[in-house]
């Protein structure tokens, strides 16, 4: 990462990058429709991301605005078009309740391991350290204290899309952290997994881009991240100088 100076900032995504999120949908899949353990469960989750971010794109910055009828609507039909690639036709009450188990299950989780030493050993370095997610505010701020993030990183350094204002993959997120934590874009690294949101919406910023990608998902555009990983022991390589 070079020379540590104030102007550096790392900001991390929260889910499926601080923990890991294919666990609460297992339970919910599971417990709603009663699937076999063998069930291609970490295909099905790549399929449910990749229509939560279609979806919002399609709703741009639903989180942001009072659209909570939409995100229901469109957190629902996401299960009902993965699943149904897997021949599996869900009705829109069972997509219902398994978002409600998936949620209820969302606050059972920890960090994936060494997530936590590499934020302090980055804040001991002088790195401005932060957050940058998409969701309702309360929401992700509840995932955030279940992590314990909110005794690690500052308050002000915490940017949530639906406190904001602006959802990933938007620019405009980025440069408002830039300006809000008196950093720059050549000098911004964020992590990420989804293609979507966090390697388009940061590298259409201009920031440094390290795509978190463990369960080896495949590029959607002619991106190229400065850097893929796949755990925190090679994030900690290239960011820890």
């Amino acid at each position: 990462m070079g020379q540590v100076n104030s102007t550096i900032g790392v900001f991390f995504d929260v889910d499926d990058t601080l923990y890991d999120h294919l666990d609460p949908l297992r339970f919910a899949l599971q417990h709603v429709l009663l699937l076999a353990e063998e069930f291609p469960y970490e295909s099905a989750y790549h399929r449910v991301r990749y229509y939560s971010d279609l979806l919002t794109e399609q709703n741009r910055n639903v989180n942001a605005v009072d659209g909570v009828a939409i995100l229901e609507e469109m957190r629902s039909k996401r299960y009902i078009l993965a699943l149904e690639e897997f021949g599996i036709s869900l009705t829109k009450e069972q997509a219902v309740e398994v978002q409600s188990q998936y949620l209820a299950r969302q606050f059972k989780i920890k960090p994936y391991d060494g997530a936590i030493v590499l934020l302090k050993q980055l804040q001991v370095q002088g790195v401005t350290v932060g957050l940058i997610t998409n969701g309702p505010l309360e929401h992700q701020m509840r995932k955030i204290k279940s992590l314990c993030l909110d005794d690690v990183i500052l308050d002000n350094h915490i940017f949530v899309s639906g406190g904001v204002g602006l959802d990933k993959p938007d620019p405009r997120l980025f440069a408002y952290v830039n300006e809000m934590t008196e950093t720059t874009a050549e000098h911004s690294y964020y992590i990420g997994d989804t293609w979507r949101n966090d390697v388009v919406g940061a590298m259409n910023a201009g920031w440094n881009m390290l795509w978190f990608n463990p369960r080896n998902a495949q590029p959607e555009s002619n991106h190229t991240p400065h850097y893929i990983v796949k755990n925190y022991e090679e994030i900690s390589r290239i960011l820890l100088k």
